[in-house]
């Protein structure tokens, strides 16, 4: 298998599916049915992956790009769908090159698969409208796209499906934790990153909602080489919790600032935290000083023969890519690491249902193969149900193979600690229903006409 990195440019649960958009369901309006007749070709599939490996969110690159590499070698291409294996590809988007990655991946490397259209795909939007359009291709699985409002994605036209649901819904969950656990004054720290920025939005009207008292916020540049004034702006508030939405390197600088100016709270992060760049920066010695320091994600579900086929698969990789420091890079109940391995094996296994590669058979297959059938929990077991002719149900780590007419996936809101040796402890469960009924007030929906794509839209 290759991979490769190429720099261009400048190096619970199923009510959740209505909290993240459009209520659940099967194969969406204005899509065509899956065909019938497998594609004939035996080259290898083009799996091509918008990575970051410059810009502000290098440290996280090389685990997020294994991320993708681990369910493509370790367990689609022992029986790819179609016959035909896969080839992972790797472009560096930067911090604004994601339009110019996307169209090499298409033009240039020729992918049939385009993995995580992400926060700038306002910027090349239309081109991919008229891409689709002319080429009925490619399949859109996205692990970072929670900055695209929920109502963009899900069509044949738009064949775009999240793994991790949307920004404003982690941003939502930091505020509903802070409530849940009494921090009733809380301040908000922000980078000015459009995805950081949306989700803090999210807190930020959230906490109006619930009713916590919002000190101040506070947004900045990415990138400084200090935060101190910041932090020390922070001890002068004296909250009972500071809602961070920044990069690891940002996070952690500001915690380390808040600590050495004496003071001691609960930090509320983002789910890069998740990433071992984050306790890599901060260190252990700040987990002792604070209250607490844990991020709003989502938990995996390990009562299903999912996580007990996933687990010690991925605790047991000895191929990771090159620039992980250790492999595994961080342990199973890593977000990033059980949610793209869901989408990439239902991905997978919508292909091998769909019987084609095109985005009109696999975006109805991707809502097919997660509701309704037979349930399923590995991609060895639910393709021979799919070549035995039987409709399946995934169900994996994540939760429920579901996703909106928007393509925004199901999952279970939890707030995870750090243990005092920076290791994620036991996820705390959000209440679900007040955050639905959180996200139904405060979600944004992109503005677009006609309503179905290809069509113009603005958020």
């Amino acid at each position: 298998m290759r991979i490769s990195s190429i720099q261009s440019g400048r190096i619970l649960v199923m009510a959740m599916v209505l909290a993240l958009g459009a209520g659940a369901c099967t194969t969406p309006s204005g899509t065509t049915g899956p065909t019938t007749q497998p594609s004939m070709s035996t080259e290898p599939v083009v799996v091509c992956e918008l990575a970051y490996y410059t810009g502000s969110f290098a440290a996280y690159g090389p685990s997020l790009s294994n991320d993708v590499r681990f369910p493509i070698e370790e367990v689609i291409n022992t029986d790819p769908p179609l016959g035909r294996s896969w080839e992972l590809v790797s472009e560096d988007i930067g911090d604004d090159h994601e339009g110019q990655a996307a169209k090499i991946c298409v033009e240039q490397h020729k992918a049939e698969i385009l993995v995580s259209i992400a926060h700038q795909y306002r910027t090349y939007r239309d081109y991919m409208l008229d891409w689709w359009q002319e080429n009925d291709s490619p399949l859109g699985p996205s692990v970072h796209g929670g900055a695209i409002p929920g109502n963009i994605g899900g069509k044949a036209a738009e064949p775009i499906f999240r793994a991790q649901g949307l920004d404003e819904a982690l941003g939502t969950y930091g505020a509903l934790y802070a409530e849940q656990e009494g921090l009733n004054k809380i301040v908000i720290f922000a980078t000015q990153v459009e995805g950081f920025q949306l989700a803090a939005n999210a807190a930020e009207e959230a906490a109006g909602i619930l009713g916590l008292d919002l000190l101040e916020r506070i947004n900045v540049q990415a990138s400084q080489p200090s935060y101190r004034a910041e932090a020390q702006k922070i001890a002068d508030l004296k909250p009972d919790a500071v809602i961070v939405q920044a990069g690891s390197t940002e996070s952690a600088a500001l915690i380390k600032g808040a600590a050495e100016a004496g003071l001691s709270l609960t930090w509320i992060g983002e789910t890069g935290w998740s990433e071992a760049e984050f306790i890599g920066t901060l260190g252990t010695e700040p987990i002792a000083s604070q209250k607490s320091i844990g991020f709003p994600s989502f938990a995996p579900n390990t009562d299903t023969p999912a996580w007990a086929f996933f687990q010690p698969l991925w605790d047991g990789q000895t191929d990771c890519i090159e620039g992980v420091d250790t492999c595994p890079p961080y342990d199973a109940y890593n977000q990033y690491a059980f949610s793209t391995y869901d989408l990439m094996v239902q991905t997978a296994l919508a292909v091998e249902a769909a019987g084609s590669y095109k985005a009109s058979a696999w975006a109805p297959a991707m809502f097919e193969v997660g509701d309704g059938g037979e349930v399923c929990y590995t991609y060895a077991d639910c393709v021979a149900m799919i070549r035995d002719g039987k409709d399946i149900d995934y169900e994996g780590v994540t939760g429920p193979g579901s996703y909106t007419d928007g393509g925004v996936n199901a999952v279970t809101p939890a707030y995870i600690p750090f243990g005092a040796d920076g290791t994620p402890g036991e996820p705390v469960l959000l209440d679900a229903e007040k955050g639905l009924q959180i996200l139904d007030q405060i979600k944004t929906d992109a503005e677009c006409d006609p309503a179905d794509p290809p069509n113009r839209c603005s958020w």
